[in-house]
């Protein structure tokens, strides 16, 4: 196997130094992680996978010298550049990346931008990553694609290549529905289907893959069961994965002579004096203004601890390309200024402010050298700061406090958490912190550690790589029970060769799609050219069994020569004959369930009720899709309980509750359909729970076909109502062919290689 890491930036940034190119490590989060996990794994030997990275270096190369980054990076890193248009850059990352999902994504929608240009250009270059990477690709890859930035590449990567493992691991928070749908209709949509291409998606924290989860439901209509989402042809699973960090790699530099000394020179400049430390990114929403008024509002309530207390605050540059950003450090440096005006004198400084980047080694430093570590971000996906902090402290001293919108609040329950917003939380955590006896930062601290340890970036990286692995095997195992390849030209072969066929069709979702209105979903002119196609071979027996009233089956198909079942087999109407009753059934509890259903149709707006002969359909596919699934589960256990001493059934249907007699079923219509003459071959397709028990019913010899991936008693799937069709008119072409063709000795087999239509086609040129 090889791991295929795809993500905006490669882990290193790429110059043109004296004509010739130049590569330099990155230090983000992701990489430093990443790297570390990877480089564990290649040096375990036997067994370790091989790795390609994929991603953008980080500059505008030249085209003359970007076959010489390829060939560096290659040998350097096992990376391939993705050399973007200059012109793409401000569009896709300082546009759409940086202006609309990143601010809308942490709940900042004030700061969000939704320009057209911009998201064509995200388009644009999603796109130009896909090019890239789908010829680069092997059989034996698992690809993981790596934050929001690339939330489009998933989609296309499957298009290309069905076939490869896919996961989508989102950096960032995933917002709410209400944040989310700010976004276009359009937009909207097509990032959650990007995101759906996916074979695996995973979050940081549970509260974001719930809201993700909400999101596909509202927006694409995918109900999910434990965190899988069934689509047309497969599943994707959706589940949450913290990230840790290389716990060793903190701790092993912490307690280096190096950082020894360093902590010695700033215990000593900052002698007498607590020191808190923050460090982050300049970005609006690590709450670095917040910051700020929480240390004013502590030093203005607790005015003893001025002159021993000191705020190191250092803040990398980030973004400088973008309006808000600009706008921010220059608040942030008017803040300083004031703290250091109203507080200060000639012997104390109550705040330095750094606007640089640190070195790892300056960072570690300061992590073992500070009594507090303020990491307080006003929404943060993960924040990794936090667990550096905690891993760099081998005495197991010192204090963070911590912000309950960063992610890793989840997980680290031991620190102060605090709520970013309100400047007393602040004033009152910095003072616990400060009193907080070492015993008791001790007991915290190594609770921590023994967490971060255990649950490092490795096994973070290797959770999401197994079952990234595991939903290979699942969908292969799923594949072979598709009704294509091997099965099909069985299938083709078993046609041919018999003399008596049976078709068992459901109508709703799996000879027609599912609309909003169950009363609109009439048969269109090609279903009804191909039902009669079919009967024309006169081995070709077909009962259309369907939950319909009878009135519909037979306006729509009573001049056909099928079969017809109504209301799940109540009736029955076999070819070119009368209905008649299969079961003797009362309808004297509709008058006691009917109010209830009319009551539960006026608490939600889209629902309808359907009346029939002999059972009541409660419908809410016009219906807000979460508060339907809400409404509808309230729904079955009110009718669990009025229905407990009557001879009826509640079913379980694609978005609709369905109440009947007991004993009233598909299977029993069908078998009583099939009675006295059993056929050699049988086809049986639908889509619903309803169908589950004319699969159960049937021989271990039928071909029994489930519309979708859901758990079934049926031998095998098919994605929709298309591919029916498709099955059911190679069938009828098939049968044309063979009463076309010369009498042979054996039975007419169609080569697979060949459509069925094809050879029609040629026998008909031919005369």
């Amino acid at each position: 196997m090889r791991l295929v890491i795809v993500s905006n930036r490669l882990p290193f940034t790429a110059t043109i130094k004296d004509g010739a190119p130049n590569i330099k490590p990155s230090a983000g989060g992701l990489t430093t992680g990443l790297w570390s996990y990877l480089e564990q794994n290649s040096s375990q030997g036997t067994g370790a996978i091989d790795i390609l990275w994929l991603g953008w270096p980080g500059a505008n190369i030249p085209v003359e010298q970007q076959p010489a980054l390829i060939e560096l990076a290659e040998k350097e890193f096992k990376c391939h550049p993705v050399f973007l248009p200059e012109s793409s850059i401000e569009g896709f990352y300082h546009g759409f990346c940086n202006k609309t999902l990143w601010p809308l994504f942490h709940y900042f929608p004030t700061l969000t931008r939704y320009e057209e240009q911009d998201w064509q250009e995200y388009k644009r270059v999603n796109q130009l990553f896909a090019d890239a990477l789908v010829p680069l690709l092997r059989p034996d890859d698992v690809v993981w694609v790596h934050d929001y930035q690339l939330m489009l590449l998933p989609r296309l990567i499957r298009q290309a290549r069905p076939e490869i493992p896919i996961g989508f691991f989102l950096h960032i928070p995933f917002p709410s529905y209400e944040n989310f749908r700010l976004l276009p209709r359009a937009w909207r949509l097509e990032l959650i289907e990007g995101v759906l291409g996916s074979s695996l998606v995973g979050f940081h924290t549970h509260d974001y893959t719930r809201d993700f989860l909400t999101s596909v439901l509202r927006t694409a209509g995918h109900e999910h069961q434990l965190g899988s989402l069934t689509l047309k042809d497969r599943v994707v699973k959706v589940d949450t994965f913290p990230m840790g960090i290389d716990f060793e790699r903190f701790a092993q530099a912490a307690a280096s002579a190096e950082t020894e000394s360093k902590v010695a020179e700033l215990r000593k400049r900052f002698a007498g004096q607590k020191v808190i430390f923050s460090v982050d990114r300049l970005d609006y929403t690590k709450g670095l203004i917040n910051r700020l008024r929480g240390y004013d509002a502590f030093l203005k309530t607790r005015p003893e601890w001025r002159g021993k207390v000191v705020f190191v605050i250092s803040a990398a540059p980030s973004r400088t390309g973008v309006d808000a950003y600009r706008a921010m450090r220059q608040e942030l440096e008017q803040a300083v200024g004031r703290i250091g005006g109203a507080y200060g004198n000639l012997g104390w400084v109550p705040l330095i402010y750094q606007y640089r980047d640190m070195s790892f080694e300056e960072i570690v430093a300061m992590y073992r050298a500070c009594d507090i570590a303020l990491i307080t971000p006003l929404r943060d996906g993960m924040n990794l700061v936090a667990k550096e902090f905690v891993a760099s402290r081998p005495d197991q001293t010192g204090v963070l406090v911590l912000s309950e919108m960063a992610g890793a609040a989840k997980e680290m329950g031991e620190a102060l958490i605090i709520n970013p917003f309100h400047a007393d939380d602040f004033a009152q955590a910095i003072d616990q912190a400060l009193k907080m006896p070492v015993e008791e930062q001790i007991q915290r601290n190594q609770l921590l550690q023994d967490r971060l340890r255990r649950y490092d970036v490795k096994r973070w990286a290797q959770e999401f790589i197994n079952a990234l692995i595991a939903t290979q095997k699942t969908e292969a195992a799923r594949g072979a029970r598709s009704l294509t390849g091997k099965v099909h030209a069985t299938m083709l072969q078993q046609y041919q060769a018999a003399t008596r066929r049976a078709f068992m069709l459901d109508y709703d979702g799996t000879l027609v799609p599912f609309v909003d209105d169950p009363r609109k979903a009439r048969p269109d002119q090609e279903l009804i050219d191909l039902l009669c196609r079919l009967p024309e071979d006169p081995a070709n027996e077909v009962l259309i069994v369907s939950g319909r009233p009878r009135r519909d089956l037979e306006a729509w198909f009573g001049h056909l020569p099928v079969a017809l079942a109504a209301e799940h087999g109540v009736w029955l109407r076999p070819k070119r004959a009368d209905w008649r009753m299969l079961k003797a059934i009362t309808t004297d509890w509709k008058d006691r369930v009917r109010p209830i259903l009319r009551l539960y149709v006026d608490r939600l707006p889209g629902a309808m009720l359907e009346e029939k002969e002999f059972s009541l359909a409660w419908h809410y596919r016009r219906a807000e899709p979460e508060l339907g699934s809400l409404r509808a589960q309230e729904l079955f256990d009110d009718l669990a309980e009025y229905t407990r001493n009557v001879d009826v059934q509640v079913l379980v249907g694609n978005k609709v509750l369905e109440i009947r007699n007991t004993g009233v079923t598909k299977g029993s219509a069908a078998l009583q359909w099939m009675a006295g003459n059993p056929p050699e071959f049988i086809l049986a397709i639908g889509d619903d729970w309803t169908d589950e028990d004319l699969f159960r019913v049937l021989p271990p010899t039928a071909f029994s076909v489930r519309i979708g991936l859901a758990k079934t008693a049926a031998r095998y799937h098919l994605t929709s109502h298309t591919a029916v069709r498709r099955v059911l008119r190679e069938l009828a072409d098939a049968s044309e062919l063979k009463r076309r063709s010369l009498v042979v000795s054996e039975p007419l087999i169609v080569p697979a290689s060949m459509s069925v239509k094809n050879q029609i086609g040629r026998l008909s040129a031919s005369g």
